[in-house]
């Protein structure tokens, strides 16, 4: 009996001692959700896009060259439409905007360094779209293509928007070129910001000096040339 006793008042214990921590442990704290105030908006956030807010742009005197890669031309030309009605909300000049092509989304970054050098614009759109299939191509040629361009804004200091889709099928790319969605329409307008956000740091027209080639000379207030001290090569 002190024996059954005893086993009683070891399993009341326990029992007592698993209620107690029971009680100590606090249910989780739901997550806080930030709702979008902007229904169109998160209609666009439910399709991959939630867009960004652009202010007032005047881009009446800024030149932008556009690349479009030849790959999936019904998706990329969407996106340069977007692009384009963009620049023209913007105040872009059609004959400010220069187009040109090249193979894929792989030589995007090369043009778009050759177009730079030009100094004949002030902000470059490339215009690609990548779409994952069944090896890594997809990752491999994302990565050097994301990089490549990186690379050229930094090293030229020219303005290069990243207008390349990159996704996992082929809807995905579909439902980001078109309508409301249409994401070459913020790339328009990051170009426009960007280039003025350049003119506004180093000026514009001052100088045709890139990484110390090509003639150097400024105009004065009366609109006379005069040379400039060259720096570099």
């Amino acid at each position: 009996e002190t024996t059954h006793a005893a086993n009683l008042a070891s399993s009341a214990s326990m029992l007592t001692g698993c209620l107690l921590s029971a009680a100590l442990v606090l249910p989780p704290a739901p997550l806080a959700t930030r709702l979008p105030s902007n229904p169109r908006r998160a209609a666009r956030m439910a399709l991959g896009g939630a867009g960004v807010d652009f202010p007032e742009l005047d881009g009446s005197s800024i030149r932008v060259g556009i690349i479009k890669a030849r790959w999936h031309p019904e998706i990329c030309e969407s996106l340069v439409s977007g692009a384009k009605a963009a620049l023209a909300e913007c105040g872009v000049p059609e004959e400010n905007i220069i187009e040109t092509e090249v193979p894929g989304s792989f030589e995007l970054p090369l043009a778009a360094r050759y177009l730079a050098l030009s100094g004949t614009v002030d902000a470059i759109l490339p215009v690609g779209v990548l779409i994952k299939g069944d090896t890594i191509h997809f990752e491999v040629i994302s990565e050097a293509v994301t990089d490549g361009l990186m690379s050229v804004g930094l090293q030229t200091g020219l303005p290069i928007i990243f207008g390349v889709l990159t996704c996992m099928d082929e809807q995905q790319a579909l439902s980001r070129s078109k309508g409301d969605n249409n994401h070459g329409v913020d790339w328009g307008k990051a170009a426009v910001e960007m280039a003025l956000l350049r003119t506004s740091a180093v000026g514009k027209g001052k100088s045709k000096l890139f990484m110390g080639f090509g003639n150097v000379e400024e105009v004065d207030g009366s609109g006379t040339k005069k040379p400039v001290e060259k720096v570099g090569f």
